[in-house]
């Protein structure tokens, strides 16, 4: 059996009205301190509002118009970002995005400890962003995730329940699992004893 916190996270379009509070806002961003980088060059930074605070609604405005209609109740919006170079010697690092899924990995962790459910989207303004927020040129936006409490799914217009009603699906192991070459399936993953 896995961890339910991994198989029970959800992408949620519903939000309810609790605030994250600082407490929680500060254990979110402390795990993800605390996540493995290539070299310990650590190259995740965070640009975070709560539903309230000016940071947010410029968050807010980066988001494609289909995000923006239901991240809006979420009480937390924060943007991922990547440092592009590595300090120890100012070379272009390709595990950059890498460490910093693992740095929202453990965001996600914690967010389910605290009963939050987080979603994580591409649909937003990169450069809109860049310029809102001052983001120097080693620095490159990857996601904004928008976080908090689950809400009513009634309350959601029918495309959005419709989205929020469909079932999570995930491939197979041996389509992602392979030994030898790629593409071979690893023995055990063509079987799998269930994990859920």
């Amino acid at each position: 059996m896995i961890h339910p916190h991994l198989s029970n996270r959800r992408s949620i379009l519903a939000f309810s009205d609790q605030a994250v509070d600082d407490q929680t806002f500060l254990k979110l961003f402390e795990a993800a301190r605390w996540a493995a980088s290539a070299f310990n060059e650590q190259p995740w930074r965070f640009i975070a509002g709560r539903r309230g605070e000016a940071t947010f609604e410029k968050l807010l405005e980066c988001l494609a118009e289909g995000n923006r209609l239901w991240a809006a109740n979420a009480g937390l919006l924060f943007l991922s970002i990547a440092k592009k170079t590595s300090s120890h010697n100012q070379l272009f690092n390709r595990h950059a995005q890498h460490d910093l899924g693992l740095a929202v990995g453990n965001i996600t962790f914690e967010a389910k400890e605290a009963g939050i459910d987080l979603h994580q989207m591409g649909g937003f303004d990169s450069a809109k962003a860049i310029t809102l927020f001052h983001i120097p040129d080693d620095f490159e936006p990857v996601a904004i995730v928008a976080g908090g409490y689950p809400g009513d799914t009634s309350l959601l217009n029918e495309n959005l329940k419709a989205r929020a009603a469909k079932p999570r699906t995930r491939k197979p192991l041996n389509e992602l699992v392979f030994t030898g070459t790629f593409g071979q399936s690893h023995p055990l993953c063509i079987h799998p004893i269930t994990t859920s």
